[in-house]
């Protein structure tokens, strides 16, 4: 009863502040509701005191790129202590003190602390001259921190404008990254009040989660900015923006919506703004509570990072500006769907993530992989006509890819470490988390998932929770065994495999016997783990049947005698194996199937016979089964597979040869069909087809599409010069360049003066096939030249055609190198270079690299790397042989 009190008089005092626009009393505040229990609740920090409040103050000087902050925070101390410790990263301390609160709030006087700090611990501990007894204190700090040029913490970005060159200052926080912009409690589990004010230039704006309570004029052409108070966030969504501005708003739902840009670039947003009017009524409905802050800004920012393009702070998403702005000269069809999905994906995470949080960074996958799915449902619900629940299989396989190695890891993970937290945000946790959803779900039913889902949130708004908590409301909604089944897919690594053992008909019905196994990739003769797994099977033409695997076996029931295919509607999260004779028919039948069963079927038995469970080869029977009407999502993953398989066949040219020549008789009739220029009347799925396609050939060199992409850029076409195509047609030309249109290429990136076009140009000149060219990529990468969040871009460009040249030439300038990279990833910057490469002696480099320069706990994405070009040297070995043999009787 005292939490249930707790979680009402902390909602009470976020309504009086948020309405008043001041803090809440201290002794008004309690602790915020949690379904964690504390003491089981990883920590990094000592277990003696813990955050109510915060006040922050800063002033940046964003031209010396450093930044003076006076943080206050009244805390609880809960046992007697002469020491409290805080989290704290590349802060400077200049003074700290504390002083008791009486019972009406007001602070008595204070005591002075002394500051040590543990920089490889990331914390800061101050020592008091006497013993703290337990009771409330307020705690405060003056300090100074860096403004960095990567996003971490409080950074910079820099950016053309017409009157010269500008800089914006924004804040990324998530995961460990609030600590370098103010000293606190830096853990999920610490849902606390923030209040914020920011001392800038007064021709600047300043945009924070909340809506402005006051702005004071400042001395020397300054302004004090102070936000309205925060409800209970944990310390990872605060936000701070500052710059000259654009602000374009709506209203819907009783919110304000707004979308920040760079001044000058506001109509950009107007897309972005569009959408999020139509998704916050959409998820107000589905979550059965209402979006509880008064306004929610989607903010843009110039640049790029390598690890991510946005980021949900609670009421002022951030998102670098190619996934949030329409620009007309390059925003694609593709990418204007992207920023839709995107912030569907952001959206969601006011409820999941931020109005309920994960109690640490092991249940990361309540945010990530719920928001992920709940972006592709709100996609469907109101872009239908972009058929987006085609795309599930690819999330799917981008999961089986890290999951099928020994190198994978659980859903949920133990983590403890910095570094292992950042290297949380995986396709595990994603992609998985993603699909493990769309299979429950699909198990309990739509409805019942969406009232378990409603009373997660109505339960636990405000609060901390496990990835228990959500399964024991589903459970209870939906009268079926959820957790146990969660529990096999999110407490064990690895993919199951069910493999079908017999279809009989009988009676006008098929039975079905299926056996479950494990699906990997380099544990052939490992002992399986158990799963209890959710199947759907139909034959073609009649209604699906579904059971559940348990104890490794399951025989059921399908109606109807045809072409059975098992995982029908691909909402499972397993591949399955068919005997050579049922793979034959569902290739005689494969026309017929449903597009999301053909998409399946196609990533299902490419990964089966590239992993050794068939031939590769009956994969390749079913990429020659699409027909030449099929959905253009099947035609896209056709593609991935005949382009992956190109890539196999690196430093063979005959055999890459053979490829592209079946690619092009499987996929030019298609182009030709559709066209290079857009028709009024097509779909809004055809232009994405147009892209991948021309993209496919022009990658694997097809003559006429590489010949047609230079014609069109050499003659300024209009349809290469601005528009949808543009991005694709100057990447096959930039592939193809040589070291005159390199050059030509570049000194076109530095007259430009848009960022994103500017950006991106830059990028391309790293794609370059001429390893000479890359390497000059390479060392522009390490000038000022291209800006400081697009070198590493240029870097991971080449490794994309060269990974071992981006490698080598990345350990001799690693120091370099990790500067042009956000500094909580730069444990997977390096190692993610070489992953692309076919050279045994790849492996022992990686491993030189993170013997010396890694810790044990940081070294999984070397191993990641290391694990990925073994499977492919054994896929070369074993599998190609099958595959030349299949192309030779083709050409035969």
């Amino acid at each position: 009863m005292r939490l249930a009190a707790a979680a009402s008089l902390i909602a009470l005092s976020v309504s009086l502040s948020a309405c008043a626009g001041t803090a809440s009393s201290p002794s008004a505040i309690t602790a915020p509701p949690t379904a964690a229990d504390v003491s089981t609740v990883p920590t990094q920090l000592p277990r003696n005191a813990r955050p109510l409040q915060y006040r922050i103050s800063v002033t940046p000087d964003a031209q010396n790129l450093r930044f003076s902050g006076i943080t206050t925070i009244d805390v609880d101390v809960l046992e007697a202590t002469d020491t409290l410790t805080v989290n704290a990263a590349d802060l400077d301390f200049r003074s700290a003190e504390i002083a008791a609160l009486s019972s009406d709030g007001t602070a008595r006087q204070p005591a002075a602390g002394r500051v040590s700090v543990d920089a490889d611990k990331q914390t800061a501990t101050v020592r008091f001259g006497e013993r703290l007894q337990p009771g409330r204190y307020r705690l405060r700090f003056d300090y100074s921190g860096k403004i960095y040029s990567q996003a971490a913490g409080l950074f910079a970005l820099d950016y053309e404008s017409g009157a010269g060159k500008k800089r914006a200052l924004f804040t990324q926080f998530e995961a460990p990254d609030a600590r370098r912009f103010f000293p606190g409690w830096d853990e999920p589990q610490y849902r606390t009040l923030y209040t914020l004010s920011v001392t800038a230039p007064a021709d600047q704006d300043v945009i924070s989660n909340m809506p402005q309570a006051g702005v004071e004029p400042r001395a020397g052409g300054t302004k004090t900015v102070t936000f309205r108070t925060t409800p209970p966030m944990s310390s990872y969504l605060l936000f701070m923006g500052v710059g000259e501005f654009d602000r374009i708003t709506t209203t819907a739902a009783n919110t304000e919506i707004g979308v920040v840009s760079k001044r000058g670039n506001g109509e950009q947003g107007r897309w972005a703004l569009e959408s999020s009017a139509k998704l916050l009524p959409w998820y107000n409905n589905y979550f059965g509570t209402p979006y509880p802050l008064p306004k929610l800004d989607n903010v843009a920012g110039p640049g790029s990072s390598q690890f991510f393009g946005a980021m949900e702070n609670w009421g002022a998403i951030f998102s670098f500006e190619s996934v949030l702005l329409v620009d007309p000269v390059i925003t694609s069809e593709s990418a204007r769907q992207r920023i839709f999905e995107v912030a569907a994906h952001e959206m969601a995470h006011q409820w999941f993530g931020d109005l309920v949080t994960m109690a640490w960074w092991d249940d990361l996958w309540l945010n990530e992989g719920f928001a992920s799915w709940m972006a592709t449902k709100a996609t469907t619900a109101l872009h239908p006509e972009w058929e987006p629940e085609l795309g599930i299989v690819a999330g799917r396989e981008a999961a089986i890819g890290l999951d099928s190695v020994a190198t994978t890891h659980p859903v949920v993970q133990r983590l403890t470490t910095v570094e292992q937290i950042s290297q949380a945000f995986d396709s595990i946790t994603y992609s998985k988390g993603e699909a493990v959803i769309t299979m429950l779900e699909d198990y309990v039913g739509e409805d019942a998932w969406r009232r378990g889902v409603q009373n997660y949130i109505r339960t636990h708004k405000l609060g901390n929770t496990r990835t228990d908590d959500l399964s024991a409301k589903i459970e209870r909604a939906a009268g079926k065994p959820v957790t146990a089944i969660a529990h096999d897919f999110t407490l064990q690594p690895g993919v199951p495999l069910i493999r079908v053992e017999q279809a009989a008909c009988s009676g006008g019905s098929t039975r079905v016997t299926l056996r479950q196994g494990e699906f990997s990739r380099d544990r052939s003769d490992k002992a399986p783990l158990s799963w209890r797994v959710p199947v759907i099977g139909a034959t073609l033409g009649s209604k699906p049947a579904r059971a559940l695997v348990e104890g490794g076996h399951a025989t059921f029931d399908v109606p109807g005698c045809g072409t059975l295919v098992v995982n029908s509607g691909q909402s499972g999260y397993y591949r399955t194996l068919y005997t050579p004779a049922m793979l034959d028919r569902i290739a005689a039948s494969f026309a017929q199937l449903p597009p999301i069963d053909q998409i399946g079927l196609l990533a299902d038995q490419w990964g089966l016979g590239l992993a050794g469970y068939q031939s590769a080869a009956e994969a390749l029977d079913l990429v020659d089964a699409v027909p030449a009407d099929a959905n253009p999502q099947v035609y896209s993953r056709m593609a991935s597979i005949l382009e992956g398989l190109y890539g196999l066949y690196d430093g063979d040219a005959a055999h890459q040869a053979a490829i592209a020549r079946y690619a092009s008789a499987k996929l030019s009739p298609m182009l030709k069909r559709i066209g290079w220029t857009a028709k009024p009347d097509e779909a809004p799925t055809t232009p994405v087809l147009r892209s991948e396609l021309i993209s496919t050939l022009g990658g694997m060199g097809d003559r006429g599409v590489v010949d047609e992409a230079s014609r069109l850029y050499a003659a300024n076409d209009p349809i290469a010069a601005a528009g949808p195509l543009r991005s694709t047609i100057l990447a096959v030309v930039a592939r193809n360049l040589d070291a005159a249109g390199w050059d030509r290429l570049r000194s076109q990136a530095r007259a430009e003066t848009n960022p994103l076009v500017k950006a991106q140009l830059y990028k391309l000149l790293g794609t370059n096939r001429d390893p000479a060219l890359a390497q000059r990529a390479l060392r522009l990468a390490l000038t000022d030249e291209p800006g400081a969040t697009t070198s590493a871009g240029i870097i991971s460009a080449v490794s994309g055609e060269h990974p071992d040249l981006a490698f080598d030439f990345a350990i001799v300038n690693r120091e370099k190198v990790e500067a042009l990279v956000d500094i909580s990833s730069r444990s997977r910057f390096i190692a993610q270079l070489g992953a692309g490469s076919s050279d045994p002696a790849m492996i022992q480099k990686i491993e030189a690299y993170a013997t010396r320069y890694l810790t044990p706990e940081s070294r999984r994405p070397a191993d990641t790397a290391i694990g990925g070009i073994r499977d492919r040297t054994r896929v070369r070995t074993e599998r190609l042989p099958d595959i030349t043999k299949w192309l030779e009787a083709k050409r035969g």
